[in-house]
């Protein structure tokens, strides 16, 4: 599909759909834990069914009804699969349910997804997971999907280089089942937020983890037991990231609706990066957070804990006086593409000057031009393209934009909600 977008005046509220990590981590521990669990207003997407999907195949059932999905878990004790495990685009749901297979007691489980999913590296986890009694081999490339897993998570200790927080995340919510306890030495983190949200998780559900300040080192005792779930997934701060920043563009105001500055998701420092950028941001409070464009001067900025938001804020930096740097975000080359590369790429089409970092961008502000751009099946790059291209003088095309349906189905239905001008066709 392709979507052919003109200048337009973004202005209104947006009802931010609910958070893909959430809804994903619910699922994970609704199939873990004994009982029926209730997820309430789940994000419903391509990554969410993958996920729900797998947790199906390793013996979770699964009723979907409206806007709540019923689960009835396994009590830590999943079981072999009928057919392969497919997770299509979702990295988040390869890594988790990786680790959730390592916990057979018997037979064994093959886990696969698309051209893109096999080529995101899972290396350290399949050897932390090994090193804690399970077997798990690559079917082609070491370290990369396909993977078969057999034998039984036992728990000792591993060593993990996580260069995606996924990893720790994975071994988080698995290693509590375990028969014996769990060390892990962590001397290296990105993405520290998101383990944070996972230990909130574990917290809730009645699961005790030891860590240091650092999160550097974890102690997780074995033999323990999931609370049933019982919550609402709250909303996204990383897809409300591209409608907080479309509301900084010249003569937008934008708000986003249901965002909880509480919740401990860390793409709500999202809001920081626009600040310190000059845009006007107002917080509504319980409704959410309202932005309003101002005079964007370009700056540094630090991703590492944010690494979703590289490609709109290199977006929203075409717009600023002066140059911004985007820096500290190694791992936003293993998404779903290379973010780095393609958003330089991409954006050089339009018309910006902007270079590449090993770990980030250097942006120059000005002008930018129509023209036509790839989407690379990667839905943030899409969505922040078409951001982009709402304040662009000439029309932009953008090439592969089904993609936004992996995390955000309504985004091009909510662009048009605001005022964008935004047609959408089949690619010829």
């Amino acid at each position: 599909m392709e979507l052919i977008i003109n200048k337009s005046t973004l202005k209104g509220t947006v009802n931010i759909p609910a958070s893909k990590s959430h809804t994903i981590r619910a699922v994970a521990i609704a199939a873990l834990a004994p009982g029926e669990s209730v997820i309430e207003r789940p994000l419903e997407s391509a990554d969410a069914r993958a996920a729900r999907r797998a947790y199906a195949l390793l013996g979770a059932d699964v009723a979907v009804e409206q806007d709540c999905w019923r689960i009835q878990g396994t009590a830590g004790m999943p079981t072999a699969p009928a057919d392969v495990i497919n997770v299509e685009n979702s990295g988040t749901t390869m890594r988790m349910a990786l680790g959730s297979a390592a916990l057979l007691g018997s037979g064994m489980a093959v886990l696969t997804g698309d051209a893109q999913v096999r080529r995101r590296p899972c290396g350290p986890l399949v050897q932390a997971l090994n090193a804690l009694g399970a077997e798990v081999r690559s079917t082609r490339r070491e370290g990369f999907p396909p993977f078969v897993v057999s034998g039984k998570l036992r728990g000792g200790e591993a060593k993990v280089e996580a260069v995606t927080s996924q990893y720790i995340s994975a071994l988080l919510l698995n290693a509590p089942l375990a028969e014996k306890d769990t060390r892990l030495q962590v001397p290296l983190l990105n993405e520290k937020p998101y383990v944070v949200m996972t230990l909130d998780w574990l917290e809730k559900q009645g699961v005790a983890v030891q860590h240091d300040g650092g999160l550097s080192e974890f102690f997780i005792p074995g033999g323990q037991q999931y609370l049933p779930v019982n919550r609402v997934v709250p909303a996204d701060f990383s897809s409300a990231t591209f409608f907080l920043a479309a509301g900084a563009l010249p003569g937008n105001e934008v708000s986003c609706l249901g965002l909880d500055m509480e919740d401990p998701q860390g793409d709500k420092e999202v809001i920081t990066y626009l600040k310190a950028m000059g845009a006007r941001v107002d917080d509504l409070g319980e409704r959410g957070i309202r932005v309003a464009a101002g005079t964007l001067r370009g700056c540094e900025l630090d991703l590492n804990a944010t690494p979703d938001a590289l490609p709109m804020m290199a977006t929203l930096a075409c717009f600023a006086e002066g140059t911004t740097r985007l820096v500290n975000v190694p791992q936003a080359r293993l998404k779903e593409t290379d973010r780095i590369l393609v958003m330089r790429e991409e954006l050089t089409k339009l018309g910006a000057h902007i270079s590449e970092l090993e770990d980030g961008l250097v942006i120059a502000g000005g002008a930018l031009n129509g023209g036509v751009v790839e989407g690379h099946d990667d839905h943030r790059v899409v969505m922040a393209l078409a951001v982009a291209a709402t304040a662009i003088d000439e029309n932009v095309v953008i090439r592969g934009a089904e993609a936004v349906g992996v995390t955000y189905p309504e985004f091009t239905q909510h662009l048009r909600q605001l005022g964008g001008c935004i047609a959408a066709r089949e690619m010829p």
